[in-house]
């Protein structure tokens, strides 16, 4: 697949594509200190003073490069498909050889840093349940104890990777807390269907 990224990603980068070879590599190195550290506005300020323009266009270059290997990363790009990716771009066969060797040195620390930033909520898949009932002990001959046990199973896709892990959740309780717990997620349920709470979802779309 070629990458897509925004109008403002690609205006971004225009300034490395007529950049000398050796200086597209130091702005490799200021993304690459980027994604350590954060920002660097001295050194954007230093390159600056060097290439003859304002520290915001290095600072925007920086970070359109910066995004350009992250969205790789998310998008699992192989080398075929980033160095198309790159040539579509505008930039050169030397600029391209560049930016590939800076894309598979950082791709897998990129990729473990997304993995752990990405929250990946676990689905409901099934639910068995099992009712039990202890009817003595040696100390109480006439108890009767009534508890449900349930297998929850669950399942949880990995937003990079696309891989789904399954797990089980073994819960126990009695009758009388089960039924609270119904009337709790019913309520919760019936609350979620009000105007109030979709105005609330409309307004985190």
């Amino acid at each position: 697949m070629i990458l897509s990224l925004k109008d403002d990603h690609k205006q971004h980068l225009s300034f490395l594509i007529n950049q000398p070879v050796n200086v597209l590599q130091d702005f490799c190195k200021l993304a690459l200190d980027f994604l350590r550290k954060g920002p660097n506005p001295k050194l954007y300020q230093t390159a600056a003073q060097k290439l003859d323009v304002q520290p915001d266009l290095i600072r925007n270059a920086v970070e359109g490069l910066v995004n350009l290997v992250v969205e790789s990363c998310r998008h699992q790009l192989s080398e075929l498909d980033y160095r198309d990716s790159v040539l579509t771009l505008g930039f050169s066969e030397e600029h391209q050889e560049t930016l590939e060797v800076f894309y598979k040195g950082k791709k897998q620390e990129i990729c473990e840093a997304l993995s752990r930033l990405t929250l990946d909520q676990p689905h409901y898949r099934d639910l068995e349940w099992r009712f039990e009932v202890q009817v003595a002990s040696r100390s109480l001959q006439h108890q009767v104890t009534p508890l449900i046990t349930m297998n929850l199973t669950l399942d949880t896709k990995t937003a990079l990777t696309g891989n789904t892990n399954t797990q089980h959740v073994i819960l126990q309780t009695d009758p009388t807390n089960l039924a609270h717990i119904t009337q709790v997620l019913e309520e919760a349920l019936h609350e979620s269907r009000s105007q109030h709470s979709r105005r609330i979802q409309r307004s985190f779309k």
